[in-house]
């Protein structure tokens, strides 16, 4: 995005939900790597206390700020900020996905 490359791990609980968010930038000690390091703890801590993963991404997804544009994911080529395309990322995964299952599993029973 823009220039920037970055790699996002999530760490999952033992049920396979989101526990814990990490970006690593290419830009290592770079005011944006901080600030991103930043979001992920306080993110992954929001979600470790109970935070609803819905409720998070409907607060990220959407935001909008520099560094912004084409990313290398086919089912997100554009992204509005780091943090919208973690939001969406994690919507995908990890919302979209359990829906869909359990559409199907309530489709065969």
């Amino acid at each position: 995005m823009a220039g920037h490359e970055g790699y996002l791990t999530i760490g999952l609980h033992e049920d396979g939900t989101p526990g814990e968010i990490f970006i690593k930038m290419s830009k290592e000690g770079s005011t944006l790597s901080g600030l991103i390091q930043g979001f992920c703890r306080a993110f992954s801590i929001a979600l470790q206390y109970g935070l609803p993963l819905q409720d998070a991404v409907d607060r990220f997804r959407g935001m909008r700020f520099e560094p912004m544009g084409a990313t290398n994911n086919p089912d997100i080529p554009e992204a509005m900020s780091i943090l919208d395309y973690v939001a969406r990322f994690l919507e995908l995964t990890f919302i979209k996905e359990v829906a869909q299952a359990k559409q199907r599993q309530t489709l065969t029973n």
